[in-house]
């Protein structure tokens, strides 16, 4: 008869890592859920973050390589279902790109900024708010929707409790009975800014926030987590250590090339002693500049002190650490220290298609679905209301939607360590029939539509000027026409339908 599960003792044998043997009996980690050590201490641990971003030269250049290899000159879309209808993709893309550079409420960037101001905050926070901003028409703005991006500090991790009406807030975030996002209450003002004020305003001053107007872009690291914690959290201690150990090897490289010394005094220290200070037991310190000439007093005896050298233990010391903070921080070890001194193209190119994967992943999970769908959602909306887009209107806004929010986001292209390698390897696929042209093309970071016409035009302009061989990349001979354009179809004529979808349920 098999023995109750309340019966068998705690730390049965049978899993040695749940043992409680000699090795393992220190290693007890509190059994907490993640969201209770968040509330706990997340904010001293995002804290910590910021401030190695802000004074560590590793760790700052570290958040650079992660918002340039996440977002880099921006996550554009392309409205690739819209064949056939070149002139409202044409208007879009207009009305979207004049839309850009109004995105910023604080004006300072486009929307393409604003992603890598985001891409910032999900290395040191691993989490950030972007707030829907709708405008008034007199605020001249060619789409009335603004983007306002607020740090994790701005929502309080400490802010949990029991609504009246039955909704619970945790972490600053309100759910309803079963569990839905309604609201965000924010400060009003940022808790850890001291300088910003406004008349009758407490600093800890909340505002509610529908759910439906806030984007929460978070990249949870378990089921069920709530609020962000820190992508540097398991680099936080190397990188702090690491640096001390750099200022304390810093000094006593300055120490020994300054010839640091003391003056053995035979009798009591004299005060008026130029640069000298009591050091006690009969001895006294002078600081030294270089070229500094000392002069003893009769009787004195000086001793000059010799730091011992870390020797060749220094650099390989240093390569480890760093290691384990790039592994930390899940950056390549290139990209946090920039130390291209141990590459070459094996083991840097092994390296980059690692770390892109892990890229490519973030980008459509995070900031594809969190951020630019969204975005596109809400300013869609709000573009066919303002009349911001030339053919469209709020009569054929419902029936055209479901095709206009089909949006492909584009990430930057990847920029290999031989380039001419990889293109030779693109085309190969292609006259293989492995992989389409437009596949290569969106790859590169362009829409493929775009790409066919800048061609098209470019050999007929090529063939009317006579240059088909002066350095032109077409050597074909045949003569080609453009095609004239084609108008779109009225938009009360109803879009071909989509092929039926087999059903290969037996």
């Amino acid at each position: 008869m098999s023995a109750s599960l309340n019966q068998i003792p705690i730390g049965t044998p049978g899993l040695e890592a749940g043992a409680r043997g000699k090795r393992l009996r220190h290693f007890m980690p509190p059994k907490l859920h993640l969201n209770t050590l968040i509330e706990a201490s997340g904010r001293d641990v995002l804290a910590r973050a910021r401030f190695l971003v802000r004074n560590n030269a590793y760790a700052a250049n570290g958040r650079d390589f992660f918002t340039a290899q996440a977002v880099g000159t921006g996550i554009t879309p392309s409205w690739k279902n819209l064949t056939g209808r070149t002139n409202r993709k044409k208007a879009l893309n207009t009305a979207w790109l004049r839309w850009t550079d109004e995105a910023d409420a604080e004006g300072l960037t486009d929307f393409y900024g604003l992603q890598a101001r985001v891409a910032d905050e999900l290395f040191q926070a691993n989490e950030c708010f972007v707030r829907l901003r709708a405008r008034r028409p007199e605020d001249g703005l060619s789409v009335p929707l603004q983007l306002q991006v607020l740090p994790s500090e701005m929502l309080p991790q400490s802010d949990s409790r029991v609504l009246p009406n039955g909704n619970e807030v945790r972490q600053g975030i309100e759910f309803d009975q079963i569990g839905r996002r309604v609201a965000y209450h924010f400060y009003v003002l940022h808790p850890d800014d001291a300088g910003a004020t406004r008349r009758g305003v407490r600093s800890d001053l909340q505002t509610r926030v529908p759910a439906d107007q806030v984007l929460h872009v978070i990249d949870p690291m378990e089921a069920g987590q709530i609020r962000g914690l820190s992508r540097m959290a398991p680099a936080i201690v190397p990188l702090w250590l690491l640096d001390l150990y750099d200022d304390a090897e810093l000094d006593r490289k300055r120490t020994a090339a300054l010839f640091a010394i003391f003056r053995k005094m035979n009798g009591a220290f004299d005060p008026s002693t130029e640069g000298a200070e009591d050091e006690g037991n009969g001895t006294a310190s002078q600081d030294l500049t270089p070229g500094t000439q000392l002069y003893g007093e009769p009787g004195e005896e000086i001793q000059v002190i010799a730091p011992a050298d870390v020797g060749g233990s220094y650099e390989a010391f240093q390569y480890r650490n760093l290691l384990r903070a790039a592994s930390g921080l899940r950056i390549p070890y290139v990209g946090l220290t920039g130390d291209m001194v141990k590459a070459n193209y094996g083991n840097i190119r092994a390296a980059l298609i690692d770390f892109r994967r892990r890229m490519e992943s973030l980008q459509h999970r995070v900031l594809v679905f969190q951020l630019c769908r969204p975005v596109m959602n809400a300013w869609l909306r709000a573009a066919i209301l303002a009349g911001a887009v030339q053919g469209l209107t709020p009569a054929n806004a419902v029936r055209l939607m479901p095709q206009l929010s089909r949006v492909t986001w584009i990430p930057p292209r990847w920029e290999w360590v031989d380039p001419s390698k990889d293109v030779r390897a693109a085309k190969e696929e292609v006259q293989a029939g492995f992989r389409s042209r437009s596949s290569v093309v969106e790859a590169r970071g362009d829409d493929p539509e775009e790409v066919d016409r800048e061609i098209a035009e470019e050999r007929r302009r090529e063939r009317e000027l006579g240059l088909e061989g002066l350095g032109s990349s077409f050597n074909d001979k045949a003569p080609v026409q453009a095609a004239p354009p084609v108008p779109d179809p009225p938009d009360d004529q109803e879009d071909a339908p989509e092929p039926a979808q087999q059903d290969d349920t037996p």
